[in-house]
């Protein structure tokens, strides 16, 4: 009898370890961004199936096996952005299920290296659209509902240096206009998992066609939306749904217009308008504080990089000996 009470307390027990194990890898997935997490498990899933056409295991994998995998990558053409994240992605996956990570052994460090060093760790994101791209941009987008929401949205994506994610999750609610322009609430974003928030002020524009506040003021009025989401999708008959646009939508609307505007599409995303606002004030002479503070960026390093591309012709010796 009492051997029937310990099996049916451990059966117990076991079943609770489980559930919590499962509570706990939810939290683990709900600290990382959304876009991350399902970046992170296509590259997973890429490595599970080129185990298992290998037949080799892949959790717990071999230090050997992730070697392998990392120099496979590199001999197909992928970037050292890609492989260092399919390492990361390989690490968690490990980490998540109480296992050691075969990334951190020497093996695989010393491959990883070998790939930085031969394929060079040089970023190659998306370009961003300058000021005078997006004035060009605005007189292209069409005198109807799809034109007012398309200008709004690239100016306050602009304006407010938002990723993606951040624009098509602002509400009405999360938006206060003032006297000097609105400010936005920016509930949640990629660095700010615990949603603890952060105030974005995008004042009034110099003219009316880049105006920010004005467009969106415009979009507003138009569309008739009070509450519930700012940028939402459009029927066929361009009605004013209640869905949300996704973030996927950003970028198309993005690479449309830098289209009409004969630039080559494929260089450009929704990452384009955060990263122009911060190179567009760096040609400027905008002090680094300034545009983190626009940009929310917590290390100064990312901004140095918009800040060095910025002035490039700005701060050029060879514009200044009378070529």
């Amino acid at each position: 009898m009492q051997e029937i009470t310990n099996n049916h307390a451990s059966s117990a027990m076991h079943v609770e370890l489980t559930e919590l194990s499962a509570s706990a890898h939810k939290y683990v997935l709900n600290s990382k961004a959304r876009n991350t997490i399902r970046a992170y498990q296509a590259d997973w899933h890429s490595f599970c199936t080129w185990c298992d056409e290998r037949h080799l295991s892949s959790l717990p994998a071999e230090p050997q096996t992730v070697a392998l995998y990392l120099s496979d990558m590199a001999d197909h053409g992928y970037r050292t952005s890609t492989i260092g994240r399919h390492m990361i992605s390989i690490g968690l996956a490990h980490r998540t299920k109480g296992l050691t990570s075969p990334t951190a052994d020497e093996t695989v460090r010393a491959v990883w290296r070998g790939i930085r060093n031969t394929l060079g760790v040089a970023s190659h994101g998306k370009l961003p659209i300058l000021v005078e791209d997006l004035r060009r941009m605005l007189q292209h987008t069409p005198n109807d509902l799809m034109g007012l929401r398309d200008s709004a949205l690239l100016l306050i994506g602009f304006a407010g240096a938002f990723r993606r994610s951040e624009i098509v999750a602002l509400n009405v609610e999360d938006v206060e206009f003032v006297r000097e322009g609105l400010v936005i609430m920016l509930r949640k974003s990629k660095i700010d998992q615990k949603g603890e928030g952060r105030k974005v002020a995008i004042p009034y524009g110099s003219f009316i066609e880049t105006c920010p506040v004005r467009a969106l003021q415009a979009w507003l009025a138009a569309a008739g939306i009070e509450s519930g989401p700012l940028f939402r999708r459009l029927s066929k008959t361009h009605d004013v749904r209640n869905a949300r646009l996704s973030d996927k939508t950003v970028a198309r609307i993005v690479k449309r217009y830098v289209r009409l505007i004969g630039l080559e599409q494929r260089h450009y995303a929704g990452h384009s308008l955060r990263a122009g606002l911060a190179t567009s004030a760096a040609m400027v002479g905008v002090s680094e504080r300034d545009i983190m503070a626009q940009t929310g960026h917590k290390s100064p390093m990312m901004v140095r990089r918009y800040i060095r591309d910025g002035n490039l012709f700005r701060a050029n010796a060879a514009a200044r000996i009378g070529l």
